[in-house]
Parts: structure tokens; sequence; C-alpha cells
């Protein structure tokens, strides 16, 4: 999971693609449970 987190962090240097990709990641953790 953070491993993910972090590739996808890394994969999306700009502060705008940091912020999509956190605010997609919590979508996809609260659709989870």
């Amino acid at each position: 999971m953070v491993v993910a987190i972090l590739g996808l962090l890394a994969g999306c240097a700009t502060v705008d693609g940091i912020g999509r990709d956190i605010s997609g990641a919590a979508r996809r953790v609260q659709s989870a449970f």
C-alpha cells in the first residue's frame, strides 16, 4: 500500500499531479471499504 503510494508520488512530481493521485487513492480506499 505505502509502496504503491510512493510510486504514484514519484511518477507525478508536480504538485497538481500529487494532489490528484492522493485524491484518487483516497477514493479507491473508501470504495474498497
